[in-house]
């Protein structure tokens, strides 16, 4: 974008003659001048100062990412965005914000390693996907990719977790030309990224009249609960290609399907977990979109029950397809996990589990795109949330 270049060659005393000249001729002349302010044209946005862009947002999610490693590697504890001076750095306000969200995963990592769960490496690297200028204003839209090493704590678990997420970062930059960061705001459906702060999205059903529809009972959140045994293999379902099926395509997305993630309905984590259940067996049961009691999914038309978190468990549970299970350290492979964040009795998300090591089940699940997070790491980053565990 071409920048309007402001010429500099009257003196301040002829400016404000003209400035008072027009307010009495009715114009509004309003001169672009204030004392000791620089006199330079609107900053240009080159290819450089998008790579410095881009550079500071890796920095401000890796710094992040190492709070909650172990013994982290990129600068150990000191903060790599707090380095940045000069043509691109952070706002005042933004760092404040920053030390205050690196100070909460501190704690969550504490948490996490008091339930038995410790991350020995941690990896992050953001991509620019575009950057919108308008005068001082810059709006750069990322995408976060990150990839957690599990610690082998009790010598079972998967070598790693990861996630995507999607960010935008608002600079502005100031009168000698400097772009600050003056906000950070999470973009993707969910919210739900292991070094994430924000509040998860939530999801309201409206009040019904009758109350036809299961109710499926809250799951315990303690550990070592009494084994609950599932048959992998040999069954009239396939729960390893479920997992598989989660696991393929949790950040690719399978084209044969649509994509819901910003389509402001809760996102794409229930369709995501139908199309697993639909992998490892469960059959279509066709019908009306909106009754309940029937589930389909294609390219071109999907049951609320495929796609709706609430939906989907009404269906299941009538459906005799899941039990409840008592307790979420119960869940197995092939297994789906909901969870009512504010506890106003509507589910925001589902999640399948694609993996269990030593009585710990890992979920995948999309909004935000992850890959097998605990569900330790799940309950220590949403203590207060109302869990909801299906054998599937």
């Amino acid at each position: 974008m071409k920048s309007r270049k402001l010429k500099h060659t009257r003196r301040r005393a002829t400016i404000l003659t003209a400035a008072a000249t027009s307010a009495v001729a009715g114009v509004a002349l309003l001169p672009n001048w204030n004392a000791g302010a620089s006199t330079a044209a609107e900053p240009q946005v080159d290819a450089k100062t998008k790579a410095a862009f881009q550079s500071l947002a890796d920095a401000v999610f890796t710094d992040r990412t190492n709070a909650l490693v172990d013994q982290p590697r990129h600068g150990g504890k000191k903060a790599l965005a707090g380095r940045f001076s000069g043509k691109v750095e952070l706002s005042s306000g933004i760092g404040r914000t920053e030390d205050a969200a690196r100070k909460q995963l501190d704690d969550r990592r504490n948490r996490l390693a008091s339930n038995g769960e410790k991350y020995s490496a941690g990896s992050t690297t953001v991509t620019l996907d575009r950057t919108e200028v308008k005068g001082r204003t810059a709006v750069v839209v990322v995408t976060e990719n990150t990839t957690l090493t599990y610690a082998k704590v009790t010598g079972g678990e998967p070598g790693t977790t990861g996630f995507q997420a999607h960010h935008e970062l608002t600079f502005k930059a100031d009168k000698q030309g400097t772009w600050k960061v003056t906000k950070i705001r999470e973009t993707g459906d969910g919210y739900l990224a292991v070094n994430q702060l924000a509040q998860p999205k939530t999801t309201t059903v409206a009040a019904k009249t009758t109350t036809t529809t299961p109710a499926a009972p809250r799951a315990a959140i303690t550990k070592r609960p009494t084994a609950v045994p599932k048959k992998l293999t040999g069954g009239e379902y396939d729960y390893q290609a479920m997992a598989a099926y989660a696991e393929k395509y949790w950040t690719n997305y399978n084209p044969a399907y649509p994509n819901f993630n910003g389509a402001g309905a809760g996102g794409d984590c229930t369709n995501f977990v139908s199309q697993s259940l639909k992998a490892g067996g469960w059959k279509h049961v066709p019908g009306y979109v909106y009754d309940y009691t029937r589930w389909f999914g294609t390219a071109d038309i999907q049951s609320h029950s495929f796609v709706g978190v609430n939906e989907w468990s009404w269906f299941a549970q009538n459906s005799k397809r899941t039990t409840s299970l008592a307790n979420v350290y119960q869940m197995d492979v092939g297994d789906v996990l909901q969870v009512d964040f504010d506890k106003d009795g509507s589910k925001d998300h589902t999640m399948i589990v694609t993996s269990r090591r030593n009585g710990v089940p890992y979920l995948t699940y999309h909004s935000t795109n992850t890959l097998r997070r605990s569900v330790t790491s799940i309950i220590s980053s949403y203590p207060n949330a109302a869990y909801y565990a299906y054998r599937t």
